[in-house]
């Protein structure tokens, strides 16, 4: 009976002691203000939005406000691009094309109306509209566009079949269309996805192209998404949201450090989603929404300065 009771002790005080080890993993962050705040700006969200954060291979913060889940599925407008940039950028690790290719080269066409120098990577850079390719940078569609009927000419398939086989169906994104009802589709804006699908592609993206032991984009082309390819003198037009921020292939630079490194990258859209990662602080966060309002940018920053109280920078 004695040794009975002290095997039983031993397990119990294990156990107590497992619970301890893990006690500071589960207190390590307190979003108590996050929350509030989230909570508080619920009628600014358009009443139904959620956030999450990504952090060490987790989720360890989500917050949600009416009727949207981490499932539901909403348009997510501009944040189409990021995923579209991925999607080139898969071909170019698989040597079917090359950022520095002529679009020229696939559709003859722009060998006229000078435009014939335009490259793929000016496409992804949204330079391909006004002045000379890769020297004035205006936000828009058209260069995804163009990108997009570059992957079909290379790719032989469709823009929303390739998406699937190469991006959305290895990360798991079932929840990720860019079908419409009329059959038409638009690679820069025109996406329906769900937080929890946008936010595997950002683990992807944070992870360095790697995900539950898929490699879906090398390395060296997520480190060709964060380059700056702009700067303030050549930015002609950029939406309120991203005003002052740079771009790369495809996304934000929304800070840099001071060699004009990335440190924070972003693809916001007009309808109020903003994804987010934090290179310094190794996390990647989402606000999910539908609020078909552009200036959700102050309430984003004020959550990333109250997420940034929990989680250190590990930059020099």
């Amino acid at each position: 009976m004695f040794e009975k009771n002290k095997i039983k002790c031993i397990k119990v005080s294990t156990v107590l002691v497992l619970m301890l080890f893990f006690q500071p993993a589960i207190a390590q962050y307190n979003f108590g203000e996050l929350d509030q705040k989230i909570s508080s700006a619920k009628k600014e969200l358009g009443n139904n939005a959620i956030a999450m954060i990504y952090k060490d291979g987790k989720i360890i913060y989500q917050k949600t406000l009416g009727e949207f889940t981490a499932k539901t599925q909403a348009p997510i407008a501009s944040c189409s691009k990021w995923l579209t940039t991925a999607l080139v950028l898969n071909l170019v690790d698989q040597g079917k094309l090359s950022l520095d290719d002529k679009v020229s080269k696939y559709i003859p066409l722009f060998s006229k109306y000078s435009k014939g120098y335009i490259t793929i990577r000016d496409c992804l850079s949204d330079m391909t509209v006004i002045s000379n390719p890769g020297l004035e940078f205006k936000y828009g569609s058209i260069g995804m566009d163009i990108a997009a009927r570059v992957i079909e000419i290379v790719g032989k398939r469709g823009f929303e079949q390739q998406m699937q086989d190469r991006i959305t169906r290895p990360l798991l994104m079932r929840a990720t269309s860019f079908s419409s009802l009329d059959g038409a589709v638009d690679p820069a804006t025109g996406a329906l996805s769900s937080a929890n699908d946008y936010m595997s592609f950002l683990s992807m993206i944070l992870n360095k192209g790697l995900l539950n032991g898929k490699q879906i984009l090398l390395e060296k082309s997520i480190n060709e998404m964060h380059l700056l390819r702009t700067n303030s003198s050549i930015i002609k037009y950029a939406p309120k949201a991203a005003e002052g921020f740079n771009y790369g292939l495809g996304e934000w630079i929304q800070e840099t450090d001071v060699n004009g490194k990335a440190t924070v990258i972003s693809c916001p859209s007009l309808i109020g989603t903003w994804p987010m990662i934090d290179l310094c602080r190794g996390y990647a966060f989402i606000l999910f929404t539908n609020n078909l309002k552009e200036d959700n940018r102050e309430l984003v920053f004020a959550m990333k300065a109250l997420i940034e109280q929990q989680i250190p920078n590990n930059c020099k």
